[in-house]
């Protein structure tokens, strides 16, 4: 479509010609219920903005995507919509000084998740509506300039259907006519506008401190009221409140506070200012781990440091995405460590957040913190491990470097300096510089505007006495930084490993000498970087890696013990570790994993290093050892316990065997039964799946499930199940409702894909490998940006891993140089991980 991809160019000339001082927003909604007969259900949307010409020039656009625009006058002259509307944007010119737009057009609706989503519950029938904008899908709902620097007030006005309530940024209320009219909003950002609407449960609290007082609101479909666990949610805003207002010194600028947990939604949650909106799968309709709440709390905090972060001063353009994103992941894990709780959530980030990061570093599309963001297309493929979890990592290497108070007090002059602003990085250096006395500049260049991981490596010499002469830190990676870092030294005693020794370190060059630890006894292991105070992959010295696989699960401390999770998996993606040694790693220590959130982690790990990276010859062996732990763990598990359930879920992933898939069919009909083990609804579902996936739960048999949970999350598990089942014909099926056509909704997208793609299916599937090929680049430009990346990144395949996948991969990319540049990345990332698994495969296959 014409203009539809912003260029940053483009934004800033935008930006040098005009201000907007102000948008009054009117949506018509009542078309969301009741029968269409329109080809695509619209809404009417008029816009009026009033905004001033502050540089040289007479004409500029707006942008909006709409099927259609009824009407279009500008400072009282009427535009031709055939003429100056291209399906994208509105062209504008004889500009005054003063001006006054006003657009009126029927918005569609949305079934991806972008703009305003419309749902409709399967359970009870009720429609519900919700926004999703970032980076630029405001443009969906009403016209506007979509850029993050162009910050206006807005007052949004909606008429909805009767019996429904509607929440906005600003506080509202239903006035005679039955309109929604809401207070105007502070000035603010495009992407962070929002409108939710519909039959909601709503609940309702507040939070007080002295003069301040902040309504709360938290809302849910009402069918899963009676899973909303919303007392939870309020504990945990209140206690985030008070660690932000403890630490930024800035109250909280946006009046209430209301949090929508929505459904279909395609991110984890999104910050706009007073009305937060989170994916419903943070409502757990069964049983679930402390690293379930934990993840929310987490989401929570996150969400909130963006008021602050990201709403309140806000980045000018998308290159610098991390101003608020790298900050929000980092402060999520600081509040949830000291203010909640998960006083262990230092653990959850060091084992799983860097695990993406780590991840994200090594792909071919790895980027500098402070990324170069051409377009909005680059903008939507930089919501990545490395804007979030690195950025995050290195934020916590800052508060090292340049320490705790420096960098608070640094945030909270960057809130007074830049309030309701725009910012780029040398804001932000400017002010860390004055309140930490470090050379900011020196430490951004090595952390922020370069790309990749470093390795850390211990070099140890002893004496004949067995002491420590020197301990050498090696440093490996195309940049060398900078890095604060702790080595620790842990020995065996009385059945455990512990820590002994420790000393810190600034880390500088290919090799650094650690001041401390000379003359110190021969450690049974040496841990580089613990503590995890800085951003690096950990390498081991021969006897720390033979102690490891002999005693990981002896090491006390949990963090330290994440670490050297994290730290084998490494060495096994990099091929540098067989996949079976990690395999048996974990089977003789994932048992006694007191932490369930690393457990699950390792779960994760193990089912991938046999899925992907252990020699083809070894996988069914490796499976089938995978399913005995897990059975065993299963039975030795408490009952009733978290790891119990966690064990659960491991066995049916793994089962393979005649005697699994029984023991799956009697938990299911009541015929067998572990003690403690509570098979809710959602573990139902997890059993079953293998069962589908194997040819033991036809149609029939998954209907009757559905019977039993004829709900939304339901379907979803339907779908995906339907399209796991070993068949071609099936296959085929799921195949055409992804790619030949865009009648399912996001939600169904992700399910469909997510059954079509199974490890034990590589043959059936591997006739779609050249039909990956011929079509992405049509799919790519017929369909929404965030379907197109769940479908070609999801369907590419990668588990045709041969020489012959990477050969025909790089052969589309030879022949397909034009194609969109968000295409080819996603392209080359898959290339890449391919590419890994086959190194990691020719590893483990030299193992003995």
């Amino acid at each position: 479509m014409p203009g539809e991809n912003l260029s940053r160019d483009e934004a800033h000339e935008r930006a040098a010609l005009l201000s907007v001082d102000g948008y009054e927003v009117v949506l018509d909604l009542r078309s969301a219920v009741g029968d269409s007969d329109e080809a695509v259900r619209t809404f009417r949307s008029r816009t009026t903005i009033r905004f001033r010409r502050t540089g040289t020039g007479d004409a500029t656009f707006v942008d909006l995507i709409a099927p259609s625009v009824n009407a279009i006058t500008l400072n009282g002259r009427s535009l031709d919509p055939a003429v100056v509307f291209d399906g994208a944007r509105i062209a504008l010119d004889d500009l005054a000084d003063e001006n006054v737009l006003v657009v009126d057009a029927q918005c569609a609706y949305s079934r991806t998740g972008e703009g305003m989503h419309r749902f409709v519950d399967p359970e009870d029938g009720e429609v519900y509506l919700y926004t999703q904008y970032e980076p630029a899908d405001a443009r969906r709902v009403y016209a506007n300039f979509e850029q993050p620097d162009l910050k206006a007030p807005y007052r949004f006005s909606v008429t909805a259907p009767e019996g429904w309530t509607v929440w906005s940024n600003g506080a509202g209320e239903q006035d005679a006519e039955g309109v929604w009219r809401f207070a105007e909003t502070a000035p603010i950002s495009t992407y962070i506008t929002c409108v939710v609407a519909g039959p909601y449960h709503y609940v309702t609290d507040s939070y007080t401190r002295g003069d301040l007082e902040i309504p709360l609101g938290a809302m849910c479909r009402k069918s899963l009221a009676k899973h909303f666990d919303a007392d939870d949610v309020f504990l945990i805003t209140k206690q985030g409140f008070d660690f932000f207002h403890d630490n930024f010194d800035y109250p909280y600028p946006f009046g209430k506070y209301d949090q929508a947990f929505v459904p279909e939604y395609n991110l984890g949650a999104m910050e706009n200012p007073g009305m937060v909106t989170f994916r419903e799968e943070y409502i757990y309709r069964g049983k679930v781990t402390q690293a379930a709440y934990e993840s929310r709390a987490n989401v929570i905090l996150h969400e909130m440091a963006h008021m602050w972060f990201g709403d309140l001063v806000t980045m000018v353009w998308w290159d610098d995405l991390w101003l608020k994103e790298s900050f929000a992941d980092f402060m999520g894990s600081f509040a949830n460590a000291e203010a909640t709780r998960f006083t262990n959530s230092w653990v959850t980030f060091a084992n799983n957040r860097k695990a993406w990061a780590y991840r994200a570093d090594q792909l071919p599309s790895t980027h500098p913190v402070t990324a170069d963001i051409r377009d909005l297309e680059d903008a939507k493929l930089n919501f990545d491990g490395i804007t979030y979890a690195k950025g995050a990592s290195v934020l916590k290497q800052l508060v090292a470097y340049a320490g705790r108070d420096a960098f608070l007090e640094g945030a909270r002059r960057y809130f007074k300096r830049h309030a309701y602003g725009n910012t780029r990085l040398a804001d932000l250096l400017a002010i860390l510089e004055e309140t930490s006395g470090r050379d900011m500049k020196a430490w951004a260049k090595s952390w922020l505007q370069t790309s990749g991981v470093n390795s850390l490596t211990p070099a140890v010499t002893y004496d004949a006495e067995g002491r420590i002469t020197e301990l050498a830190v090696l440093q490996e990676g195309d940049e060398l930084r900078p890095h604060r870092a702790a080595v620790g030294l842990y020995r065996l005693s009385g059945g455990e490993l512990v820590r002994y020794a420790r000393a810190e370190a600034d880390i500088t060059g290919a090799r650094t000498v650690v001041d401390g630890l000379a003359g110190e006894e021969r450690p049974d292991l040496v841990l580089v970087n613990d503590d995890d105070l800085t951003y690096c992959k950990i390498r081991f010295d021969e006897g720390s890696l033979a102690t490891l696989r002999e005693h990981l699960g002896d090491i006390t401390d949990p963090l330290a013990r994440a670490l050297c999770w994290s730290a084998l998996w490494n060495l096994t993606r990099d091929g540098l570790m067989p996949a079976r040694d990690f395999v048996a790693v974990a089977l003789a220590f994932a048992g006694r994993e007191t932490d369930i959130g690393v457990l699950q982690m390792v779960h994760g790990w193990t089912k991938s290093a046999v899925t992907l990276y252990a020699a083809p010859a070894w996988r069914e062996e490796g499976g089938r050892l995978l399913a005995e732990g897990g059975l065993r763990e299963l039975r030795v598990a408490e009952p009733g316990s978290e790891h119990q359930l966690t064990w659960a879920r491991f066995f049916a992933a793994t089962a393979s065997t005649e005697a699994d898939f029984q023991l799956l069919e009697g938990l299911l009909d009541g015929t067998a039964k572990i003690d403690g083990l509570d098979v809710d609804q959602e573990l139902r579902w997890a059993l079953l799946s293998p069962l589908a996936v194997h040819g033991r739960a036809d149609e029939t048999r998954i209907g009757e499930e559905l019977a039993l949970d004829d709900t939304a999350s339901g379907k979803r598990h339907q779908t995906r199940l339907l399209a796991s089942r070993p068949s071609a014909a099936v296959k085929a099926q799921a195949w055409a409702q992804v790619v030949e056509s865009d009648t399912l909704s996001n939600a169904l997208v992700e399910a469909t894909i997510a059954g079509f793609v199974q490890p034990s299916q590589r043959e059936l599937i591997a006739p779609y490998a050249e039909k990956y090929f011929a079509a992405i680049e049509r799919l790519w430009g017929e369909r929404s940006i965030q379907i197109g990346i769940d479908v070609v990144r999801g369907l590419f395949p990668g588990l045709q891993d041969r020489p012959e996948t990477l050969a025909a991969t790089d052969a589309w990319l030879s022949e397909h140089a034009a194609a969109a540049p968000a295409l080819r990345r996603l392209v080359l990332e898959a290339r890449d991980d391919l590419a890994r698994a086959l190194r990691a495969q020719e590893c483990d296959g030299l193992a003995p």
